[in-house]
């Protein structure tokens, strides 16, 4: 069985590269929709496959650290790279060009990072991440695989190369949430939310 939670955020960058050259040489931003599609071949206490309740936990906030931020490519040019970090205190900094194709895999990869260290309290057996869907527009979006996630094709993405600002990590309920996440420290799910 599949179920979809759908997240929202908005967020500027630079696609350095794409055809268009109103994106590729102008900082602009989107109003983004990020579906989250968990998978199960089980239910849990509460017949359901994974509550939608504890998908607003730190699955939420990791996306929202997304939100009112610039998301940076690592490989930009570092005047540019050092300007948006001076004039913004909410920035992402990825290892991929920050188009909706990479965060996709990004979200993938954050996501599936989350439920393997989650220590489930209601029953939960075998949820996994199916896909992450990322709508750049209404009418734009690209859906990110397991395999796309780990495409050399596509990219190498290292967890231990996404930078977040100072002003991102302290909005996060535990400032040590990404560490723990990438060090595979088990989360604990609440019994009750």
């Amino acid at each position: 069985m599949i179920i979809r939670k759908l997240f929202k955020f908005e967020n500027a960058h630079i696609v350095r590269g794409c055809s268009t050259q109103r994106c590729s040489q102008n900082i602009h931003g989107h109003s983004y929709k990020v579906e989250v599609i968990l998978e199960s071949d089980c239910l849990d206490n509460g017949q359901m496959v994974y509550d939608f309740g504890l998908t607003k936990l730190y699955i939420k906030e990791m996306i929202d650290s997304f939100d009112h931020a610039i998301t940076l490519w690592s490989k930009d040019d570092p005047v540019y790279l050092g300007a948006m970090k001076n004039h913004s205190s909410r920035w992402v900094e990825l290892p991929v060009s920050p188009s909706a194709e990479q965060f996709s895999r990004v979200i993938y990869l954050i996501v599936e990072r989350i439920l393997e260290t989650t220590v489930m309290q209601n029953g939960e057996q075998n949820v996994t991440l199916h896909s992450i869907i990322v709508h750049e527009t209404e009418t734009g979006y690209a859906q990110g695989f397991k395999e796309d996630a780990y495409s050399q094709k596509m990219g190498e993405i290292m967890l231990e190369e996404i930078r977040f600002s100072k002003q991102v990590i302290l909005e996060w309920s535990d400032p040590q949430l990404w560490i723990k996440l990438l060090n595979k420290e088990l989360i604990i799910n609440p019994k009750n939310i």
